[in-house]
């Protein structure tokens, strides 16, 4: 059972990282950019995506790891051109907020179906409600840990942009020792971060 789970996982993650890094090129495409659309990485087709380490090495050990509680992974990063963007001062910001977004309204969207299903507006049977529980904890996952304001992850540009440009040393400081940065939060507050992805799921899903 568990194996059949742990497949499942793996396709939903790399369904829901593709995903979020559309999202980024697709964002900065609205603003301007077409880096990511030149280079054909608009499209869901996660051949395009995939990374062998972010993809496929840390799914397995997270996974296993958390004993499915806390996945994590991430897909080739879309590249964009920040100098091609229209609005200079948020463009980063909403081209960074627009891969964890996109995963919110993954996890709502089905987590609503979740919640009709539980209600009896909809039948499901335990195997679809189990799949559907396993994309909104992905998307959860993802886009709670994405939005900590550590390089190189998503949050830290959206943290960052509320910042005045002379503080921009802080930015530098913290790209420069970010390996310090995210062993601190896997150390110190790995259960924090468990805490509120258990918080959001039970709000969402009812469950």
């Amino acid at each position: 059972m568990q194996e059949i789970h742990f497949i499942f996982f793996i396709a939903v993650l790399i369904f829901s990282v593709v995903i979020h890094e559309v999202s980024h090129g697709f964002m900065a495409n609205i603003l301007g950019d077409h880096t990511a659309k030149r280079m054909g990485r608009l499209t869901l087709n996660p051949i395009k995506h995939l990374d062998p380490v972010g993809s496929v090495l840390v799914p397995i050990l997270t996974y296993f790891a958390s004993n499915g509680a806390l996945p994590f992974g991430w897909a080739k990063p879309v590249p964009y051109n920040p100098y091609n963007l229209r609005d200079q001062r948020w463009g980063e910001a909403k081209v960074a907020a627009a891969g964890p977004l996109s995963n919110i309204l993954l996890a709502v969207f089905f987590g609503i179906i979740i919640r009709l299903a539980a209600s009896g507006t909809i039948i499901l049977g335990s195997a679809p409600m189990e799949i559907l529980f396993t994309i909104v904890t992905v998307n959860l996952s993802l886009a709670v840990v994405n939005l900590l304001p550590i390089f190189p992850l998503d949050g830290s540009r959206v943290f960052f942009a509320f910042f005045p440009y002379h503080m921009r040393y802080v930015e530098e400081f913290m790209e420069r020792y970010w390996l310090i940065f995210i062993a601190f939060f896997l150390l110190f507050m790995g259960d924090v971060i468990s805490y509120l992805i258990s918080f959001f799921l039970r709000l969402i899903t009812g469950m």
